[in-house]
């Protein structure tokens, strides 16, 4: 399950694992203009992990997994080549 709400600067997803036990805490996702920041608690710490990524990081990670095992670098396109 998951859900999906748009804040003043930023579109934030929640995703609520709904798997076998034993569950994982919730991961929120905040994606602004110049970041997307992840963030997960952690029970045996009693803090929150936050991974921030780029718009060039995140569109590689969704590239990433879609593909075999390699080394990639993805590149722009000119339209006229399109």
């Amino acid at each position: 399950m998951f859900t999906i709400e748009h804040e003043f600067d930023s579109t934030v997803i929640t995703l609520v694992d709904e798997g076998e036990t034993p569950l994982q805490e919730d991961v929120v996702i905040n994606s602004f203009a110049e970041c997307v920041t992840i963030e997960q608690y952690d029970a045996r710490t009693d803090r929150v992990n936050r991974i921030t990524l780029s718009p060039e990081q995140l569109r590689d990670l969704a590239a990433a997994l879609d593909l075999p095992e390699g080394v990639y670098q993805l590149r722009e396109v000119p339209e006229q080549e399109q």
